[in-house]
């Protein structure tokens, strides 16, 4: 089984890139499911219902949220309808929405939980409970268990790594929008990466005009956050899960720009 997730999606570039580029990573690598994580994608913070049904039609399968969940209005008119996403299941009891799916393709089926961090984060209810709960209940129905965890603290990452090693096929990181080059298999067989990177503007800072951002860093004023222009990039990675250990045996990058092309 082959997964292919792309990081986040920082507005109109990062939509344009991932319409770009998707089909043909999809003809390179043939993957069974394609995750993109669209919690920036309408205009870097949230995501509408238009751009929800865009980035299935652009290719993904399923879409992971996180802590810019709810920044656009309208999500609340369709979240609960919305069965290809899924928000931090960890948010409070009573949340709109779901942080567990399931997917069917080809014979096969994928769960897809999306946790969000406590570290430098809007307090949660903890991610490390939560998981032990949803990995109970994706189990009755697939050993082939996806995690997006969106947080900040690259240590809260490695330790919800190891913590599901075993029992979930691959955990990826989101939301520092910078990848990580620490992508391995872990000991018991889950695939691991502490933040994919971002899929948007290349010259902005994490996707945002890098002057504005600079102005912010130097008079501690606030800003408007505008999306950046000019080239782009596309992070991602590939992940391979054998179907008979039901353990991951590879993980790559994918990371592609003007100043690299770049497919482990």
């Amino acid at each position: 089984m082959k997964i292919l997730f792309v990081g986040d999606i920082v507005g109109s570039p990062g939509r344009d890139t991932l319409k770009e580029y998707l089909p043909k990573l999809k003809k390179k690598y043939q993957p069974h499911f394609t995750i993109v994580n669209g919690e920036n994608a309408a205009h870097g913070k949230g995501i509408t219902e238009k751009i929800y049904h865009e980035l299935l039609q652009a290719g993904a399968d399923v879409l992971t949220m996180g802590n810019h969940t709810w920044d656009k209005r309208d999500i609340f008119d369709f979240i609960d309808d919305a069965a290809n996403m899924v928000r931090p299941a960890n948010f409070p009891e009573g949340t709109p929405g779901k942080g567990l799916t399931f997917i069917k393709k080809q014979g096969k089926e994928l769960a897809v939980i999306n946790l969000q961090g406590r570290t430098f984060l809007p307090p949660l209810d903890c991610p490390f409970q939560k998981v032990d709960e949803l990995i109970a209940e994706a189990s009755k129905r697939t050993p082939f268990i996806f995690i997006d965890f969106h947080g900040e603290a690259t240590s809260e990452k490695l330790a919800m790594g190891w913590y599901t090693d075993g029992r979930a096929s691959c955990v990826v990181g989101t939301h520092t929008h910078v990848q990580t080059a620490d992508n391995r298999v872990l000991p018991k067989g889950t695939a691991y990466i502490s933040d994919v990177g971002m899929t948007g503007p290349y010259d902005g800072i994490l996707g945002v005009d890098r002057e504005t951002i600079i102005k912010r860093f130097k008079t501690s004023l606030p800003v408007r956050f505008e999306i950046a222009e000019g080239r782009t990039t596309l992070s991602a990675v590939i992940v391979e899960i054998d179907e008979q250990s039901k353990k991951a045996v590879k993980i790559d990058r994918i990371l592609i720009n003007d100043d690299h092309i770049f497919f482990e």
